[in-house]
């Protein structure tokens, strides 16, 4: 009987997998970036070509006009403009203070159980469809709205300028509660993950030097952070622009600017869904879709915007703590 020997270098050894060549990993990865690029250029030069008979014949009075009428084929798209801005307006008013404090207290003051049960309820609330959003926002907190906020607020501001106007439930004050809500677990998870990467030594050696837990916050953790926390308030205020569903259902979609938090309006993505199935007429269908070229330029500048302010509290960061 012949018993093989194995050899005493490779027993128990596992199998290594034969390495990818340098030059076809790079050859990889620069195929899938030109695939990307190529789907960001087609699905923009497509907006656009479709969007250009609207730009050609209605020229720049298209994004200052006040005017969308259907029957008459005069459209502007000024009150989706200004919808859109007064919607994210108010969620972020509300979501940034908001959110900033919940994100602190999930990463430095709760106890770890607390923080564990509220960040996975923080993860379920960021799941939700926005069509389950607008239904609770139609259903339940649109009567909530007309019989409590809207007089709270009337009371506040008085009942003419913001205040001002019907109190129906729906409009523009819940709109932007709804996009509220909405954009909040964004704001909270990755505030609440830079917050927590900030290093442990410059927490203590503040302790340590006598700064209570506010001043640690504020003047240590907070300002450590900025740059993330600049880059958490663009990904909400970019889902905040581009919301579609939620606030279709709970805007009043009319196609008028309004100067009371309690009138009805429309944004750039909810006159789109409205609309959109009901576009027989060319300019109308044209003018869609200029809209959304619109709001694809709108979010385009926020993110820029964004981006040259987080470089920029980046290297005043980097320049403290070099000196």
């Amino acid at each position: 009987m012949t018993v093989g020997i194995r050899n005493p270098g490779t027993a128990g050894q596992p199998r290594r997998r034969p390495a990818v060549p340098n030059g076809l990993y790079r050859a990889g990865l620069s195929v899938a970036a030109l695939v990307f690029v190529a789907l960001l250029v087609a699905f923009v030069v497509d907006l656009v070509v479709q969007a250009r008979p609207a730009f050609a014949h209605f020229g720049f009075s298209f994004i200052t006009g006040t005017q969308w009428n259907p029957v008459t084929a005069h459209y502007g798209a000024l009150p989706f403009i200004v919808g859109t801005l007064e919607t994210t307006v108010i969620a972020m008013v509300l979501a940034i203070p908001i959110g900033l404090g919940a994100a602190l207290s999930l990463s430095h003051l709760l106890p770890s159980r607390t923080r564990a049960v509220i960040g996975t309820a923080v993860e379920m609330l960021a799941a939700i469809p926005s069509v389950v959003y607008g239904l609770w926002g139609l259903l339940v907190l649109a009567p909530w709205a007309r019989t409590v906020i809207e007089p709270a607020v009337a009371f506040v501001f008085g009942h003419r300028g913001p205040g001002g106007g019907s109190e129906i439930g729906v409009g523009l004050l819940l709109a932007g509660l709804i996009l509220f809500v909405m954009v909040l677990p964004t704001m909270v998870a990755i505030s609440r993950d830079v917050l927590a990467a900030v290093p442990t030594e410059q927490i203590e050696g503040a302790l340590a030097l006598g700064a209570t837990k506010g001043q640690v916050l504020s003047r240590v953790v907070i300002p450590h952070a900025r740059a993330g926390i600049l880059g958490a308030i663009t990904l909400a205020t970019g889902r905040a622009l581009g919301e579609t569903m939620a606030v279709t259902m709970v805007i009043g979609n009319t196609p008028a600017i309004t100067h009371s938090l309690f009138g009805t309006t429309a944004t750039m993505a909810s006159i789109i869904a409205n609309q959109f199935t009901e576009a027989t007429e060319p300019f109308h269908l044209a003018s869609l879709i200029a809209i959304a070229v619109l709001l694809l330029v709108v979010a385009a500048l926020v993110n820029v915007a964004a981006r040259m302010l987080v470089r920029s509290v980046g290297r005043s960061v980097s320049a403290i703590a070099v000196a």
